[in-house]
């Protein structure tokens, strides 16, 4: 079920308003049931790859929990790879098979292993690693096996942020579910502010710019430079709108119901480093990779080559994660050199500036790193989005050639579409700018009655007005 379809705009108020009317062990059954109609809505038998996962892994934080010894750790691993092979067969089978097939007809050899014709189940990577870091917190001591099994299966189907994220943790989110929520006035306007946000980025901003991106990057050899270039700068909205406009309506929707999710954007593009970006975006994945895999490496505890080699096989591994493609991989190889490269080079960029009497605060030393962040994120975002290693070799060696703006319009996207694009862009960076001094929707609750609503029907007559409504699915819905 997309947040952004008539069947959510029933759905949501139905269940709160069941929700809100029973007790605790009632609410959490009532979550579980509408958690499974959620996911049931896009492929129903998927269930069942859901429920494997939820049992092996309920079992096994019971058995971690009262284990010794060396059976701990194999009942850690034991747990991990069976969790893990779902998503490799599902995700990844065909990639590494297809992968191994090409390498052997290389070598000359004929091979034929099995192929699996498959759909990818929505959102299995995000709820996969939801659980593996229910396993692990149970393994390190820091949370407790959750007994109750509604309790913990809706831990890992609550359908906020069940297919998308945030990748959440035991001790933010499993506990929750052991009080009862009553309605309270100020979290679920809260709530519904920032949903209305959620739904301003994606349906105003992420659609109508996926419509000149989606032109242009399905065929990027017909494309001057110019249109190379804005699809590339509007991919990079359309992505950051896309998902945190799905973070921002899981976040929302939670809090309608009492429940607290981590924040998982933090105005990345305002970034001045790829370090500084890396810590804004999609931080519950980003902090998932640094405290499960990036740390247990031993981080940048080590010597130089070896924090090399963790920074590469962490972003490796999260390129992976995106996507069973090679174009993916690299992309988070090229993650992983940027941060080598703005490490090994901070000692001569801190002189430089230095030297040009500019503190680490001034505006103009401000502007060239974002600048430069944000360049360097376009360039990573070009070969993400590409169909293949082939159409982003194209883009990045046309991206300066034949700028001809008599040509700057595509098929689905006429002059018409730039005027409303462009002023989406705008009032998303000014409302961000201006969030990063006050609270906004605080700010909004103060105003007088009149003047609230007022704001309230004009933000909901933009979105109406100015939003596609195609259906569109969310970008990360594929992972």
């Amino acid at each position: 079920m997309l947040f952004n379809s008539l069947e959510f705009a029933i759905f949501f108020p139905v269940v709160c308003v069941c929700y809100f009317a029973l007790g605790r062990r009632g609410q959490t059954n009532l979550l579980l049931v509408a958690s499974c109609v959620f996911y049931m809505a896009f492929v129903p038998a998927y269930i069942l790859i859901l429920g494997v996962t939820i049992v092996i892994d309920y079992f096994a934080g019971m058995w971690l929990e009262t284990a010794r010894g060396r059976d701990r750790k194999v009942l850690l691993v034991v747990s991990v790879v069976a969790t893990c092979l779902v998503l490799f067969i599902f995700k990844y089978y065909a990639f590494f098979t297809g992968s191994f097939v090409g390498l052997a007809g290389l070598l000359g050899w004929k091979v034929s292993p099995p192929m699996l014709e498959i759909i990818l189940p929505i959102g299995l990577s995000f709820h996969t690693f939801q659980s593996l870091s229910y396993v692990v917190e149970v393994y390190r001591g820091h949370h407790k096996a959750e007994r109750n099994f509604a309790a913990y299966a809706t831990y890992v189907m609550f359908f906020p942020q069940l297919v998308a994220g945030p990748i959440e943790r035991p001790q933010n989110l499993l506990d929750q579910f052991a009080i009862r929520h009553g309605f309270d006035y100020a979290g679920v306007t809260s709530g519904l502010k920032r949903m209305a946000w959620g739904f301003f980025k994606k349906l105003v901003v992420a659609d109508r710019l996926s419509l000149y991106v989606g032109d242009v990057y399905a065929n990027p050899q017909a494309h001057n430079g110019l249109q190379l270039t804005i699809a590339t700068v509007f991919f990079a909205y359309q992505i950051y709108c896309d998902f945190s406009g799905y973070s921002d309506i899981a976040i929302g929707t939670a809090r309608v119901l009492g429940f607290k999710l981590m924040e998982n954007f933090n105005t990345p593009y305002a970034s001045t480093s790829i370090s500084e970006f890396w810590r804004r975006w999609h931080i519950s994945l980003s902090t998932w990779f640094r405290d499960y895999l990036y740390f247990p490496l031993g981080g940048s505890r080590v010597g130089p080559l070896k924090h090399t080699r963790n920074i590469l096989l962490t972003f490796g591994v999260s390129g992976l994660w995106h996507g069973a493609n090679w174009t993916y991989v690299i992309w988070g190889l090229q993650n992983g050199l940027y941060l080598i490269f703005g490490w090994l080079t901070q000692p001569f960029r801190s002189r430089v500036y230095a030297a040009a009497g500019l503190p680490e605060r001034h505006p103009l030393r401000l502007f060239v790193g974002i600048t430069c962040t944000f360049a360097l994120t376009c360039a990573a975002w070009v070969i993400f989005r590409a169909h293949s290693l082939g159409d982003a070799w194209h883009i990045y060696t046309h991206l300066h050639l034949d700028w001809d703006w008599s040509r700057i319009t595509t098929q689905q996207f006429s002059l018409k579409h730039f005027v409303p694009a462009l002023a989406a862009i705008v009032t998303l960076e000014l409302v961000q700018f201006a969030g990063r001094r006050l609270n906004l929707a605080e700010w909004v609750s103060t105003l007088a009655f009149p003047v609230r609503w007022s704001f309230y029907l004009v933000a909901v007559y933009v979105i109406i007005l100015f939003g596609v409504f195609r259906s569109h699915s969310f970008i990360y819905f594929q992972f």
